[in-house]
């Protein structure tokens, strides 16, 4: 994906001057303070944000999981969830549904199959979310502090299929462990690149620059 010179404003407030990123490598992390950015980066990438000038370049499908899974979620039931994108897009009942099985068998979570949404924990939401994601064809996946809410087990068990996922991801968090490994990490602030590099190297500098405040 390619951003070039995007301007942003929002609520009459600049949030990107003459940004331009190439974004290839296949895990890449957003850091930086609440406000830095991140989020409307994410979805400038999706294309729910319109920059005021500029191009985005996006090769492929790009899907995306919110923090909230409750603000995706919308159907009673899995199967519903799973199966919308694509009976919108024209498949049959028959096909979508055999898509959305794939996804959840090559992820070992069949169990979702008879499952209504409200019955799943919030770890397995997020997890929904994400086969959502998936079952509509992304290349790109994109998450906004996709472990916020959640208790260990469900952050590594998200985390787990995250990692393991052929497409690229592009990761916003506050938990700066989720980004141990990542190729590249990028460092927000106030709309400005303040580091762009390894995810150790930028995530220490980031560190300093926290504590140092």
């Amino acid at each position: 994906m390619e951003l070039s010179r995007i301007h942003l404003t929002r609520d009459q407030s600049p949030v990107f001057r003459d940004l331009s990123l190439s974004l290839n490598e296949p895990r890449i992390g957003l850091v930086g303070r609440n406000g830095s950015g991140k989020s409307s980066l994410l979805r400038l990438m999706k294309g729910l944000l319109t920059a005021d000038s500029g191009a985005i370049h996006r090769p492929g499908s790009v899907g995306i999981v919110f923090q909230n899974s409750e603000h995706q979620l919308l159907f009673p039931t899995v199967m519903e969830e799973l199966c919308f994108g694509l009976r919108e897009r024209g498949c049959s009942e028959q096909e979508a549904r055999a898509c959305a099985q794939r996804v959840l068998r090559d992820f070992g979570a069949m169990e979702f199959e008879s499952r209504a949404v409200h019955e799943l924990s919030d770890g397995q939401k997020q997890l929904l979310c994400l086969f959502e994601v998936l079952v509509d064809g992304a290349d790109t996946v994109l998450l906004d502090e996709p472990c916020a809410s959640l208790d260990l087990a469900s952050r590594n068990q998200v985390m787990r299929i995250i990692k393991s996922l052929p497409q690229q991801v592009i990761m916003a968090t506050h938990d700066l462990e989720l980004l141990q490994g990542f190729p590249r990490v990028i460092w927000l602030d106030q709309g400005e690149v303040q580091a762009d590099g390894p995810a150790d190297a930028v995530i220490s500098a980031y560190r300093r620059r926290v504590q140092s405040e």
